[in-house]
């Protein structure tokens, strides 16, 4: 009996810890779509890695919004994202989206540059960020560099027999 009451009170203080996880990452999670404050901007990429729905999209580093959606175009074979951003943001209509990650192991996100237009993306859903850079494919990139190093044989060297 002292074993089951035991086994109890562990089992209930897991569930306390696991309920005070779970609003612990809803409310430091939480982003201005799920307060209803924030539009809805397009973008294309041709190189999505690493990205999924939910990524963070910075600005200056700081959190302003995620990824809503993602879809292939079968026409342009390029990406179209959904972003949502935090509807205090103002982003002038030459801002430049890129795919960046935390470090060499980090997460990726895709990180806003404003532009120094004066004109500013419309807050109605039918906005666009027209620039946009992909994401660098790491292991693709190291073969490249290891390709080029090995290009001259050790053994040519100029002269002929």
């Amino acid at each position: 009996m002292r074993e089951s009451v035991f086994e109890t009170l562990i089992g209930a203080l897991v569930l306390v810890a696991a309920a005070v996880f779970m609003w612990f990452a809803l409310d430091r999670g939480g982003d201005a779509a799920a307060s209803g404050a924030s539009y809805n901007v397009s973008a294309k990429f041709n190189n999505v890695s690493g990205i999924n729905r939910g990524s963070d999209v910075r600005l200056a580093g700081l959190k302003i919004g995620v990824v809503e959606d993602m879809e292939l175009n079968p026409q342009t074979y390029e990406a179209d994202i959904r972003l949502s951003i935090d509807g205090t943001i103002d982003l002038p209509d030459d801002s430049d989206a890129r795919i960046s990650t935390d470090g060499l192991l980090g997460g990726a996100y895709i990180a806003l540059e404003p532009g120094g237009g004066f004109d500013f993306i419309t807050k109605d859903g039918s906005g666009e960020i027209l620039y946009t850079r992909g994401s660098v494919d790491l292991l693709t990139l190291v073969g490249s560099f290891a390709s080029s190093l090995g290009g001259e044989s050790e053994t040519d060297d100029g002269i002929e027999p």
